[in-house]
C-alpha cells in the first residue's frame, strides 16, 4: 500500500497547486480533460456501451484512495459490453491531485474526484470554468492511539499529537476542533511527512496519539493490535456543528465537472451521476464485494483492509442543497484558517450544481 494513497486524495498545498498548475494555467480555457498517472487497467479503460452517433465519450480523472473507492462499482458497470449505459467512460486514476489538476484546467479531462479545497481553487482559477456536482466522501481522520485514556477531544490537552499535513486541510481541520472544544492553547500538533511515519511512532511508543486518514488508519489497527481509534473526527465536527447550528461537514473529496462539457453533453453527466450515486450505496452495502473492486482497480493492495476501510471513509454522493450545505461552511472554515487554501476567495452559488 502506498503511502500516498491517503494524501493524494485529501490534501493539497498551496506550493503543490502552484507548481501543478503552471503548465499552461494562464491559457485556461477548459475544453476537455485526461490526467497523468497510472490508467485504472482494463477495468477502467475506454468501457462502456456499444457506440452509438448519440454516445458521448467521458474522460473521468480520480485518485487513489478514499474518494474513488465509491465511484468502483461504477467503473466496473462500465467497462462491461452489457452496461446498458448511453455513454462510454475511460477512467484514470493518479496518485496525486497535482497530476489532475492541470489536466482538468487544460481540458483533458471531462469530470474529476479531487479534494474539496483543490475545486475552489480551480474555480477561482478558472473563473467559474467548474461546478461542482456533490459530495463523495465527508471525512477519513481518526485519532489512532493505545492510550485508554483517550475518548474524546478534551482528553488530548496537554497532550502530543502526530499527524501529516503541515499547512494545509489537516492541520487547518484539527486546529478548528481544538479551538471549538477549548483546548487548542494546550496540544502540541508534531507534524511528520507521511502517515507511515505517524504508525512507526505509535508502534514505537505506546503512549503516543496520532491522527491518521484511512485506509492508513484501518491497516495500522490490523497490525497492532494494541491500538484503537476512539475519535473519528467526522463525528466530531459534527457534534461542533450541532452545538453551534452549523449545516456543514468535514468534507474530504467532491466531484467536478467543466462546464463546457455540462453544456454541451448534460445528459452524459446527468447518467454519470446517477451511476455513482448507485455506485456508493453499493459499496456502503456491500464492502466485502467492492473490496475485492477496490484492489482490481489497484487503489489498495488488501481486500481486508478495504473492507474494513469502507465504513470508515464516510462515502457519500451529496447534492442539491446538501452539497451547499455540507461543503459551503466547510471552505469557510478553511477560508478562514488560509484564504489561499480554497484559491484566495469562497465559491459563489454558481459553484454548486442544481439539477
Amino acid at each position: 500500500m502506498k503511502s500516498n494513497a491517503f494524501d493524494s486524495s485529501m490534501m493539497i498545498s498551496r506550493r503543490g497547486f502552484l507548481s501543478a498548475a503552471g503548465l499552461g494555467i494562464m491559457s485556461i480555457a477548459l475544453t476537455g480533460c485526461g490526467a497523468k498517472g497510472t490508467a485504472a487497467g482494463t477495468k477502467g479503460s475506454t468501457a462502456g456501451s456499444a457506440a452509438s452517433n448519440s454516445s458521448t465519450s467521458v474522460r473521468v480523472a480520480s485518485l487513489k484512495g478514499p474518494t474513488t473507492i465509491g465511484l468502483v462499482h461504477f467503473m466496473d458497470q462500465a467497462a462491461s459490453k452489457d452496461s446498458g449505459l448511453a455513454n462510454s467512460y475511460s477512467f484514470t486514476l493518479s496518485t496525486a491531485a497535482d497530476e489532475v489538476l492541470p489536466s482538468l484546467i487544460k481540458g483533458d479531462t471531462d469530470i474529476a474526484l479531487i479534494p474539496a479545497n483543490a475545486a475552489s481553487v480551480v474555480y477561482n482559477k478558472t473563473k467559474g470554468g467548474i461546478t461542482c456536482l456533490n459530495v463523495n466522501t465527508l471525512g477519513v481522520l481518526s485519532v489512532v492511539t493505545a492510550d485508554t485514556s483517550i475518548a474524546s477531544l478534551k482528553d488530548l490537552a496537554g497532550k502530543t499529537v502526530y499527524l501529516t499535513g503541515k499547512g494545509t486541510t489537516p492541520e487547518y481541520v484539527m486546529n478548528y476542533l481544538l479551538d471549538a472544544a477549548g483546548i487548542a492553547g494546550s496540544v502540541t500538533l508534531e507534524f511528520k511527512s507521511e502517515a507511515a511515519e505517524v504508525v512507526s511512532v505509535l508502534a514505537s511508543d505506546p503512549t503516543a496519539i496520532g491522527v491518521l486518514p484511512q485506509p492508513f488508519a484501518t491497516a495500522a489497527l490490523a497490525k497492532n493490535q494494541a491500538l484503537a481509534a476512539p475519535i473519528d473526527l467526522t463525528d466530531a465536527w459534527n457534534e461542533v456543528a450541532k452545538q453551534s447550528g452549523d449545516t456543514s461537514e468535514l468534507v474530504t473529496g467532491v466531484t467536478v465537472v467543466r462546464n463546457e462539457f455540462l453544456d454541451e453533453h448534460p445528459e452524459a453527466v446527468e447518467e454519470f451521476l446517477k451511476g455513482q450515486s448507485a455506485s456508493v450505496e453499493y459499496v456502503n452495502k456491500h464492502p466485502e464485494k467492492a473490496a475485492k473492486l477496490v484492489v482490481e482497480q489497484g487503489i489498495l493492495e488488501s481486500e481486508a483492509v478495504a473492507q474494513k476501510a469502507i465504513p470508515a471513509c464516510h462515502l457519500v454522493c451529496l447534492t442539491g442543497k446538501k452539497l451547499k450545505q455540507a461543503l459551503a461552511g466547510y471552505l469557510e472554515v478553511l477560508y478562514r484558517a488560509d484564504a489561499s487554501s480554497v484559491g484566495g476567495t469562497l465559491p459563489a452559488d454558481d459553484f454548486y450544481y442544481q439539477a
